[in-house]
């Protein structure tokens, strides 16, 4: 093991077998672990529109099943209802039923994902860059510096998580999904654009490679010299932290990590923890451990979801539990209007209330989080608080990335609402600039 990372070097940890489960298991697990029978057809029912995926250990170590089906965990991984409209259930419900209606079964589901905003704030008709009018698969470039990629075998997860405004990704639908088979179109982008200074290898979650396949996803960025930050947006520290500890090639992922600090540039693991009990863990913890020990670093976010988190001292111990393992707290996103929004949405004055009393519990090192943020189509909107004026209340928000470069940071205000839980639901106030106007309200996807 290289001397670069002594908490990198192998520990005596009894190996973990990965092992996914999914709508053809879900009998299985109602039985292992008690599920009622209303609750296993309702979790059948719903995966026919929405995706369901989990694992061994995030079912025995993450779920708490004497508190099913309000434990937090279990709302994030197992389909529930009320993430679809009631009607949209009772048709499926009669089809599923229906052994000579599976084409029509078909088509209803396809209706039903069509109205679930696949992708939301343009990312299909605003984002994917093109060259000579044709799309460049598997990438996305919203933000001058940063490119999306989306390394094809990388488009899975360990476990879905059912507020994922990624769902589309994980449905078999070849037209909703974004994948590139190879590096080469990124290479081949990133020559023509010296401005990129940061890749974010994201899906999905690239944490599901192999090393011998990440790596030669990676490794080519290493010969463009204007990429200087390698993020990995993965779930996986929460979900199965053994492939940084136990899994076979654990090490070898963790040599890749030293060698592009060696290289002189950054890599940094967008790390994802929606609740402080994937923290708790003594793996996990390892896990975080050992991937600092490579010199990378390590950011945390997450959404703010209804029913899983949204209460202020769950954030505080987050964020606390973060800073304690060496990592840094970094956004609590607004859930984007996809998939079950109106199951998951929290309104944005309630969103900012819980940010603010969990930020006022927090030592000044994790004071780092920003939040609450829309990630819109203009750019990330943060909500920075609440004023009151001789003309009326008012949300006060702030550009902390734009689409047009010359936006960032650039504060401006809305009417307070009680209910408005995005951008678009928001009554922009009447003196907000005419560019910041135009941004908002369009181009409209």
């Amino acid at each position: 093991m290289s001397p670069l990372a002594p908490a990198a070097a192998p520990i005596a940890l009894e190996a973990a077998r990965f092992r996914a489960y999914g709508p053809r298991h879900i009998d299985e697990i109602a039985q292992r672990y008690g599920m009622s029978g209303d609750m296993r057809d309702t979790v059948r029912l719903i995966s026919e529109v929405l995706p369901f995926r989990v694992n061994e250990y995030v079912l025995d170590q993450l779920v708490d099943w004497a508190a099913i089906p309000e434990d937090p965990i279990f709302r994030m991984v197992f389909p529930q209802r009320g993430m679809l409209p009631e009607d949209d259930i009772g048709r499926l419900a009669k089809l599923v039923d229906d052994p000579s209606a599976k084409r029509e079964l078909r088509a209803e589901v396809r209706r039903i994902r069509a109205g679930l905003n696949p992708h939301p704030s343009g990312q299909k008709q605003l984002n994917v860059p093109t060259v000579e009018g044709t799309e460049i698969p598997g990438l996305q470039h919203k933000y001058r510096e940063t490119v999306l990629y989306f390394p094809g075998q990388g488009q899975t997860c360990h476990s879905y998580c059912t507020y994922c405004f990624r769902w589309a990704q994980f449905v078999g639908d070849a037209d909703l999904r974004f994948a590139s088979p190879t590096p080469d179109p990124l290479i081949g982008y990133l020559g023509e654009h010296p401005e990129v200074s940061d890749v974010l290898v994201t899906g999905g979650d690239p944490m599901v490679m192999t090393t011998e396949r990440l790596r030669r996803h990676l490794e080519p960025l290493l010969e463009i010299e204007t990429v200087r930050t390698i993020r990995i947006g993965t779930k996986s520290v929460a979900y199965w932290p053994h492939r940084f500890v136990s899994d076979p090639d654990a090490d070898d992922t963790l040599r890749l990590f030293e060698q592009i600090v060696a290289s002189g540039r950054n890599i940094a693991v967008m790390a994802h923890f929606s609740h402080p009990r994937e923290l708790g863990t003594d793996v996990a913890r390892r896990a975080l451990a050992r991937i600092r020990g490579t010199g990378a670093l390590v950011y945390c976010q997450a959404p703010l979801v209804a029913h899983v988190n949204d209460d202020a001292r769950t954030w505080s111990e987050l964020w606390r539990a973060e800073l304690a393992a060496g990592a840094v707290p970094y956004y609590l996103f607004v859930e984007r209007d996809t998939g079950p929004y109106e199951y998951f949405k929290v309104p944005l004055a309630k969103a900012s209330a819980i940010y603010r009393s969990a930020y006022r519990t927090l030592p000044g090192l994790a004071r780092t989080v920003r939040g609450p943020v829309m990630s819109a189509t203009p750019g990330k909107v943060v909500v920075d608080g609440v004023t009151e004026t001789a003309q009326g209340r008012f949300f006060e928000l702030r550009l902390l990335q734009a689409r047009d470069p010359q936006l960032i940071g650039r504060p401006f205000r809305a009417h307070y609402s009680t209910t408005a839980a995005w951008l678009d639901d928001l009554r922009l106030a009447p003196d907000t600039p005419a560019d910041i106007v135009a941004a908002v309200r369009g181009p409209q996807p």
